[in-house]
């Protein structure tokens, strides 16, 4: 997907938050937009925003020397989603259709984005699960069922910490034995790492890896070669969240999305309402990112 005009307010938006999240300096955050204001001039729009947003946090490490400021909210973030997971289980467990509803959670949880306007709070999460409950996915669950049905094996690429906790509801829906779960490879924003899939148990039900990335997506030109095999060879690959949207919609194989429509600009190029819980299978005509990258993999 490609970095929009309406995106590049966002992104200074992100640049000022993180600045402040990194330090309480005034001249680092002037220092942070006033380099983003340079760099918007030569800003390659073909490529999806998330790739702009990385270089912001790898300036702000190098002006900081804080290498994960989001580490405490994260934190916080997979203790808030664990108390909700009892509950939330056990209405899986009950409903007429536990896939689905595992479905509409996992999504739920994309809620907890600090880099779009999504609220965290313990009060904003419940709303959102409230939501998921009573609202209809926007997509098409039964062909997702019959997908995961089919499937030999699957790739569950996951988006944030606190949201990865509630994952696990559909992980176990979907069969954990046949299931690696990929985070992002360092720190960015509050998307997850290896740390968070261990804080949400998920080291416990299947297989983790690290993407060997720092964006907040996945931009396969830049990952690991490890990660890309297993994203060209998995039968089935599922997406969650808006920033591997942005940098996987377009990518040659079939990627089952799920995220909240939070961005008017992804609403809009996903075919959804604003808010929407969106279910999509996208296959693009060509990936625009190249050869697939070399870098190391982590495992769990």
């Amino acid at each position: 997907m490609r970095t929009t005009l309406d995106c590049i307010p966002c992104l200074f938006r992100q640049a000022l938050d993180s600045a402040r999240m990194f330090s309480a300096d005034p001249a680092v955050h002037e220092s942070i937009l006033r380099d983003v204001l340079d760099w918007s001039r030569d800003m390659d729009m073909s490529q999806p925003a998330p790739v702009m947003g990385r270089r912001i946090y790898r300036r702000l490490r190098e002006l900081t020397g804080v290498k994960d400021p989001y580490r405490a909210a994260k934190a916080g973030q997979n203790r808030l989603a664990l108390r909700l997971l009892p509950e939330l289980r056990a209405a899986v467990k009950k409903a007429a259709d536990p896939l689905e509803l595992a479905v509409k959670l996992a999504i739920a949880g994309n809620i907890i984005d600090m880099g779009a306007a999504g609220d965290v709070s313990l009060a904003g999460v419940r709303r959102a699960i409230r939501h998921a409950l009573t609202e209809p996915i926007d997509g098409n669950p039964a062909a997702f069922s019959r997908a995961v049905k089919r499937a030999g094996s699957i790739l569950y690429l996951a988006d944030n910490a606190g949201e990865i906790v509630l994952d696990r509801l559909l992980i176990e829906q979907l069969g954990p034995g046949r299931v690696t779960v990929a985070v992002r490879g360092a720190p960015v924003l509050n998307d997850a790492l290896l740390s968070d899939a261990r804080a949400a148990g998920l080291h416990r039900l299947v297989r983790v890896i690290d993407n060997g990335s720092d964006v907040a997506g996945t931009v396969l030109a830049e990952t690991s070669a490890g990660f890309n095999r297993l994203f060209l060879g998995a039968g089935l690959v599922i997406a969650k969240g808006q920033g591997n949207y942005e940098t996987l919609s377009d990518t040659p194989r079939p990627v089952w999305f799920l995220f909240k429509a939070k961005c008017p600009m992804i609403a809009a190029r996903a075919g959804a309402g604003l808010g929407a819980q969106v279910l999509r299978l996208e296959k693009g005509p060509a990936s625009p990112y190249g050869r697939c990258g070399s870098g190391n993999a982590g495992w769990i």
